[in-house]
Order: C-alpha cells, then sequence, then structure tokens
C-alpha cells in the first residue's frame, strides 16, 4: 500500500514552455534533502490550471504557481514543508 502524499508538478504544454524541464531536478533534490522520499511521491500531470500563472504544482488540494528553477526553494520552504509537518 503508498499512503504517500501525492505531489503533482505540471507536465503540460504551457508549463514545459515556462521551463518545468529545469524546476523538476530541484524539486527531485529538495525531496532527498529533507528526507520526503518515504512521505511525498512527486507525480507528473497534465494540465493543473491556471496555465497563465507559470509552472504550477498541487499538494494536498493546494496549487502552488508562479514556480520557477530560481524560486522553487523558496515556495518548497514555504507552501509545502509546512503542510508536511515539517
Amino acid at each position: 500500500m503508498n499512503d504517500k502524499e501525492k505531489l503533482h508538478l505540471c507536465m503540460g504544454s504551457a508549463c514545459h514552455q515556462l521551463g518545468v524541464y529545469d524546476v523538476l531536478p530541484k524539486v527531485q533534490a529538495l525531496l532527498v534533502e529533507y528526507r520526503l522520499e518515504d512521505k511525498v511521491e512527486l507525480k507528473g500531470a497534465f494540465c493543473l490550471g491556471p496555465c497563465t500563472d507559470g509552472v504550477v504544482m498541487k499538494f494536498k488540494d493546494k496549487l502552488i504557481i508562479n514556480i520557477t528553477a530560481d524560486n522553487i526553494s523558496q515556495k518548497f520552504g514555504q507552501e509545502i514543508l509546512p503542510l508536511v509537518g515539517k
């Protein structure tokens, strides 16, 4: 049984154009850095909705928008870690 929380990263065409493939390895590294591999499963997703708001992630029904390779560490710390309980 997989009881990990799902972290969805949009891989749709708009997010592709906005740099999701630069964000992806950073998200993977943050999961390792914070030792969340046993709690959080990173999943690719098709369009999560607000395409004009930059790269989008969804975690526990919360949309995280305007993600870039430059701000992913900050957004991860502010918006995902509190939801994980770290």
